[in-house]
């Protein structure tokens, strides 16, 4: 029997937004292909009911292996694609290496960036898909000691925004969601990452650490008073993908709603200095 469900590839599903979104999705009819880096946690989504392709946006082979088990499964159809994968390592900019950087822009922005480059001739020849981006409030607000995410986000934005015009002429449509604070494990995920690449302890700005980032990185801190669980970019996926008319941008939590605007309406100098203090 064919299945008629339209059917949905999510990456980076282990856990947080992924994870969340896989399970609301499919409770909407959805047939959710939940990919995810690790085989561990395939497997484990797997005993969950889902389809999930291994996904690791730092292997093109893999890449290509997912999304070729995602249109075997379909018959060569895929309605739309979530691009949510990404990680994290914070510090400053000063103290990233360069092959820091290179990494997560490989998993960030190139990843994203050739999956989707696959995925984009399946959806024109049915003629139709989405292409939903999980962007970050950081895309678009710069921030102290999150320059490689930043950046990787920043990037994400002006690649969809010029694809979203390139397609304008095709019934293809791509979306940017844009979190605020969300809960999940980006920071502890963020942990081996920051080890690996980040000598703080020979940094000029050492004692900027030490008061600062290594509390929030290591002890987490309090709530941010913002912050929402991912049914809330659950909730907007929903209308990026479902949508007749999705718009461009949606925003996600208060800061990033309010971040949008003082964008537009604060000069620059007005808002470098509110940030600074941040």
């Amino acid at each position: 029997m064919t299945d008629t469900r339209r059917s949905l590839l999510i990456t980076g599903c282990s856990s947080g937004i992924g994870y969340h979104c896989a399970h609301a999705l499919r409770a909407r009819g959805w047939r959710v292909f939940a990919s995810c880096r690790q085989q561990a946690d395939c497997d484990r989504l797997a005993a969950e009911g889902f389809e999930t392709p291994r996904i690791d946006y730092a292997d093109e082979a893999s890449i290509a292996s997912g999304l070729d088990a995602v249109l075997s499964a379909t018959g060569g159809r895929l309605d739309a694609l979530f691009n949510n994968g990404a990680h994290a390592c914070p510090g400053a900019v000063e103290d990233l290496p360069t092959a820091a950087l290179r990494d997560i822009l490989q998993v960030n922005v190139l990843g994203w960036h050739e999956l989707t480059r696959r995925v984009i001739p399946v959806m024109r020849a049915q003629g139709h898909g989405r292409i939903v981006q999980n962007s970050s409030v950081l895309g678009f607000t710069p921030y102290r000691w999150r320059g490689a995410y930043g950046t990787s986000k920043f990037a994400i934005e002006g690649l969809s925004r010029i694809l979203q015009l390139e397609l304008a002429d095709t019934p293809l449509k791509v979306v940017l969601i844009q979190p605020g604070p969300i809960a999940s494990k980006i920071r502890v995920n963020s942990i081996p990452h920051f080890e690996r690449w980040v000598d703080w302890k020979n940094s000029p700005r050492r004692a900027q650490y030490e008061d600062s980032l290594l509390q929030r990185l290591y002890q987490g801190g309090p709530k941010d008073r913002w912050e929402l669980g991912p049914e809330a970019v659950a909730r907007v996926l929903v209308k990026a993908l479902e949508q007749p008319d999705p718009r461009p941008r949606y925003t996600v939590t208060v800061p990033s709603a309010l971040m949008a605007w003082a964008i537009r309406l604060l000069p620059d100098r007005a808002l470098a200095a509110i940030l600074a203090r941040q």
